[in-house]
């Protein structure tokens, strides 16, 4: 079986390992994270980043989130002469920017890392892929952070930059592939209105599983090889 969630932004990880044993989730089964464990609550994300490390059948699809933090590792660098000389503006710009949306959290939390564990965690995180295709059940899927910007069916994947993978925020009436289901988080889904609070969006184009757990919505785990949604608070859960 393959799950996939994303924009867990410091999620508790105790309530995830729940919601994973809810969804039966065993060794035999494999999970995609699509992007943005890190940042605005809880320990932002580190202990989570440590857990997926050593998951052999786990795999996290880079968000903007871990990209800004990557961007920003300047800050484990050891303090030299030639580290102070090259701390830009552009530097300083970047940091900003990570402040601003939540990535003091995450730093705090690395900082209390051993500097050997720090390491691990950069490198995995640099390590991790923009985007993964697969077929589940003779569906073929794209998984990737944001969905695409300047989309066009000419386009391969590999010549999308990074910026366009991370950052886009589709509109509703937006299609992508006809024979390829895209999903993808980033933009919480009340973004489109209040009558998606909390819920997954489908579109026959696309699926957007960002349901706003980095910002108090309760976390929602979808199964592809049958559509399944999990939830904690679920009594049941049905097929969407």
């Amino acid at each position: 079986m393959i799950y996939v969630i994303s924009d867990l932004h410091g999620y508790p990880m105790d309530k995830f390992l729940e919601l994973l044993k809810k969804a039966d989730f065993s060794d035999n089964d494999f999970l995609y994270i699509i992007g943005d464990v890190t940042d605005r609550n809880g320990d932002g994300g580190v202990q989570m980043l440590l857990w997926l490390m050593e998951q052999p059948n786990a795999q996290l699809i880079l968000g903007n989130h871990e990209a800004m933090l990557l961007s920003c590792s300047f800050l484990f660098d050891e303090i030299t002469e030639e580290s102070i000389g090259n701390f830009s503006y552009q530097k300083i710009e970047m940091l900003t920017t990570y402040m601003y949306n939540g990535g003091h959290i995450t730093i705090e939390s690395l900082k209390r890392l051993t500097k050997d564990q720090r390491s691990d965690v950069i490198e995995y995180l640099r390590e991790c892929p923009l985007y993964e295709t697969m077929s589940v059940n003779g569906k073929d899927y794209i998984l990737v952070h944001s969905g695409f910007e300047n989309f066009s069916y000419r386009r391969k994947l590999s010549d999308y930059t990074a910026n366009e993978l991370l950052w886009t925020r589709p509109d509703l009436s937006d299609r992508y592939f006809d024979d390829i289901i895209t999903i993808f988080g980033h933009t919480p889904t009340n973004y489109y209105g209040e009558k998606y609070r909390g819920k997954i969006i489908r579109t026959d184009t696309w699926i957007d599983i960002d349901v706003g757990a980095g910002h108090g919505e309760e976390a929602v785990l979808l199964r592809l090889d049958d559509g399944m949604e999990f939830r904690l608070s679920d009594y049941s859960n049905t097929i969407k």
